[in-house]
C-alpha cells in the first residue's frame, strides 16, 4: 500500500514509517518540525529512517496540516492508498491556555486531512486518540463505549472532537475511520515532556521533575512498538467506524516505575512532590478486548524489556 504517515517525524509516528517500510509499504510522511520540543530530535529520527529505506518507498514533505492547500495537493499527487493521522499538538497540560492552537491544529487540521481523503477516493483514515478522552471516569478499566463526555483539558476535548468528526466522515461517505486512543506511550525517541523521558532527565542529570500524588498514581504503560502493530493492524483492515484502546492492559504504579528507570540508570531519582493537577488523573487502564479482537492485538513487550530500550536509546543522547 501507498500510506500516508502524518507526523512521520514523531515519536510514534517514526516508528510506524520505519515499521511499514520493513513490510513493503511504500511510506509517504508528512511532518512540520513545530518547535513544541527541539525539532533536531525529529530531524535525527528522519535521518535514520532515510538511512535504512529506499528512496522510491520512502518521501518526506515539509508541511502543516493547517495548511489546507498544501494537504490536498499532497494526497492528490501521492496516490495514496490509506491515510496514518497521527499529527497533533500533545500533552493534557500543555493544552491549558492553548485551546486555540489545539483547536486550529487537532481539530481543523484533521478536517482538512479528512477533506483530503474524501476528494481523492481514499477510504481508509485511522487517526491517534489518547487515553486521556477519559476524564475521570470511574469505569475501570477503561472502555470504549464510555461516554467521554466530560474532557479535563483542550487536548482531550480536541481528540473527542476529531473521534466524532470521524464518524461523520463514515456516515456521510462511507470512509473507513479508527480512532486508536493510546495509553501512555514509551520507548526509545520519546519526546522530551513525556513522563519517561522526564524521569530519566531527573535521575541522570538532576533536572527538576514534579512526582503527583507522591507517585501514587497508575499508568497503563505501553511500548511503542506494540501501539505501531496496533496501527498498521488498523491500516490493514476497513473496519467501518471503530474506537479503540491501545494500551497494555496491565497499570502499573508510578512509583514503581520510577523504581525500574533508577535501576537501569544506576542512580536515584530526586522528584519534588506536588497534588495532582486538575487536568490529570490518578489512573488509566486499557480495556483491550476489542482490539484483540478487531486487529488481533496483542501486545507482548514488558515494562522491564521496553524500559531496557528506552534507556539503551537514551543513552545514545550523549554521544
Amino acid at each position: 500500500m501507498h500510506i500516508l504517515v502524518t507526523g512521520g517525524a514523531g515519536f510514534i509516528g517514526s516508528h510506524l514509517c520505519e515499521a511499514l517500510l520493513a513490510r513493503g509499504d511504500t511510506v509517504v510522511a508528512l511532518d512540520n518540525f513545530n518547535s513544541y520540543y527541539d525539532p533536531a530530535r525529529k530531524r535525527a529520527a528522519l535521518a535514520e529512517i532515510r538511512r535504512g529505506s529506499d528512496p522510491v518507498r520512502f518521501r518526506f514533505f515539509e508541511g502543516d496540516i493547517r495548511d489546507r492547500a498544501f494537504v490536498d495537493e499532497l494526497v492528490a499527487r501521492e496516490r495514496i492508498d490509506a491515510i496514518a493521522h497521527l499529527a497533533a499538538m500533545a500533552g493534557v497540560r500543555a493544552s491549558i491556555g492553548q485551546a486555540l492552537l489545539y483547536e486550529a491544529v487537532n481539530v481543523m487540521g484533521t478536517l482538512h486531512v479528512l477533506e483530503a481523503a474524501r476528494l481523492h477516493g481514499i477510504d481508509r483514515v485511522v487517526c491517534a486518540s489518547t487515553s486521556s478522552v477519559y476524564g475521570n471516569t470511574t469505569t475501570i478499566p477503561f472502555v470504549e463505549s464510555d461516554p467521554c463526555d466530560l474532557p479535563l483539558a483542550p487536548y482531550p476535548a480536541s481528540k473527542r472532537s476529531v473521534e466524532l468528526l470521524g464518524h461523520t466522515y463514515y456516515n456521510l461517505h462511507g470512509m473507513h475511520f479508527t480512532a486508536l486512543r493510546f495509553f501512555t506511550v514509551y520507548g526509545p525517541r520519546n519526546r522530551p515532556d513525556m513522563m519517561a523521558h522526564l524521569l530519566l532527565d531527573n535521575i541522570v542529570h538532576g533536572k527538576p521533575v514534579q512526582l503527583y500524588g507522591g507517585g501514587q498514581m497508575w499508568r497503563d504503560w505501553t511500548y511503542v512498538g506494540d501501539i505501531v502493530d496496533g496501527v498498521m493492524a488498523a491500516l490493514d483492515r476497513p473496519l467501518g467506524y471503530e474506537v479503540i484502546n491501545l494500551g497494555r492492559g496491565e497499570p502499573v504504579l508510578l512509583k514503581d516505575f520510577v523504581m525500574t528507570l533508577e535501576q537501569l540508570a544506576g542512580g536515584a531519582s530526586r522528584l519534588d512532590k506536588a497534588p495532582v493537577p486538575a487536568a490529570d488523573v490518578e489512573r488509566t487502564f486499557a480495556k483491550i478486548d476489542k482490539a484483540k479482537r478487531l486487529l488481533d492485538y496483542s501486545p507482548s513487550t514488558t515494562l522491564e524489556v521496553g524500559a531496557q530500550h528506552l534507556w539503551r536509546w537514551y543513552q545514545t543522547l550523549a554521544e
